[in-house]
């Protein structure tokens, strides 16, 4: 079942879990029996993987500034060693 914050105006926040079929009804006080108003928050993401997190972070991060990229990716700045064996030349190319 889940739980549900209130607030009441005397006592502050409180914590109730209820059914969601029950989840718009009134909710009295614990400690002073007064009418609370259910206080809306953030779902708890708790049971996320933290590596989906810090993706999930990172593409919102990026979202609206994207990086900039200055080179191409996986490339070597070195040049690329030429054989002189013949055996290579009859290799497919790509």
């Amino acid at each position: 079942m889940p739980s549900y914050v209130h607030r009441c105006p005397a006592c502050g926040e409180f914590e109730q879990v209820r059914p969601m079929s029950d989840s718009a009804a009134a909710a009295s006080c614990p400690d002073c029996g007064a009418s609370s108003s259910r206080v809306f928050g953030a779902p708890g993401l708790r049971a996320v993987d933290p590596g989906l997190r810090r993706a999930l972070d990172a593409s919102a991060a990026t979202a609206d500034a994207p990086a900039v990229v200055r080179a191409v990716p996986g490339r070597s700045r070195r040049a690329t060693p030429v054989t002189r064996d013949p055996r290579h030349a009859r290799l497919p190319r790509p």
